[in-house]
């Protein structure tokens, strides 16, 4: 990676983003712009587009409009795990929390850690992440009517009205559900046909589950090896050992994707009986006395492995196995 003399730290909100800049004393000096096209105009100017490197965290959508016109203006970015960065200030043990003093730690990360440079999404890869959240909040409305519907069940004197809206929004949220999906399918078939078919043709790996890794992954060019995918997903083991007295049981790292963490839970059921890698792995670790529940999430992984290689390599699942 470019080495840089100056790392911008950039503490990014909804409105605005704080700047720590440092001069030729080696010193910060704390802007502030507002978080849209001005507010980016002004703050190109304060640049050297051959010696800064900006640092921002990943704040939920807000950083993604500026981290992508610093890209399209050639100036390098880094976009960090806000989680990263606050382990960061802990470490150093930072007790003010303000914008201008998180710009500078974010600076100071820059500096010291020389992360890797961001890269802009594809427009398909954005619209389908939208596509992805925006399933994702419907299903959770569902499943909050779904429990409205079932307790008001319960009551001895329903009402016919309510249960009749009810019955009504689910369907038309059932109805929306499918149609998103059906035009995320679309879009995967249009940049990634070949790669679908392959994932679907893992047994136990079913067609959302393959989409979705896809969307994820953004069609698997953002991690070197299953590993990285398996961190992402957050089903990375935690070990928790310290010395020769501390043994504690390891969990999985759950600082991943919940929903198709969910999702591939369930594939792993159906992998078990019908994979015969999995059935293998399953088996050996049930009879070797692991709990039925650490050797779902062992055939998880091996799920990520296998997908993750047929993506790589442009294969189908017969020919690897």
């Amino acid at each position: 990676m470019k080495k840089s003399k100056n790392y911008v730290g950039i503490d990014i909100s909804k409105l605005t983003f704080d700047v720590a800049i440092s001069n030729q004393e080696n010193k910060y000096v704390h802007h502030k712009f507002t978080n849209d096209s001005k507010g980016f105009t002004r703050f190109k100017k304060l640049l050297d587009s051959e010696e800064s490197i900006c640092v921002m965290e990943a704040s939920g959508p807000y950083y993604l409009k500026l981290a992508t016109y610093l890209a399209v203006n050639c100036i390098d970015v880094c976009v960090i795990n806000p989680l990263v960065i606050r382990r960061f200030c802990q470490m150093r043990m930072t007790r003010t929390k303000t914008d201008k003093k998180d710009a500078m730690m974010i600076a100071e990360y820059g500096k010291t850690e020389q992360p890797s440079l961001w890269t802009a999404e594809s427009d398909y890869v954005l619209e389908l992440k939208q596509m992805q959240a925006y399933l994702e909040q419907i299903n959770k409305g569902r499943t909050g009517f779904i429990r409205q519907r079932e307790a008001f069940d319960q009551n001895p004197n329903q009402s016919n009205d309510v249960r009749e809206s009810l019955t009504s929004i689910l369907a038309k949220m059932e109805a929306e559900i499918k149609e998103i999906e059906k035009k995320m399918e679309i879009i995967i078939k249009t940049y990634h046909q070949e790669m679908f078919e392959q994932l679907k043709s893992i047994p136990g790996l079913g067609r959302k589950t393959s989409l979705f890794l896809i969307v994820i992954s953004g069609g698997f060019s953002k991690f070197k090896n299953a590993k990285q995918l398996a961190s992402y997903v957050g089903i990375s083991p935690r070990i928790f050992e310290s010395g020769t007295s501390v043994k504690g049981r390891s969990k999985i790292c759950k600082m991943g994707m919940s929903k198709i963490r969910a999702m591939l839970y369930v594939c792993a059921w159906s992998a078990k009986k019908c994979n015969k890698s999995c059935k293998e792995l399953y088996d050996r670790l049930v009879e070797k006395g692991k709990s039925k529940k650490l050797a779902l999430i062992a055939v998880v992984n091996k799920l990520l492995k296998q997908a993750f290689a047929l993506a790589t390599k442009k294969e189908y699942y017969l020919k690897i196995n």
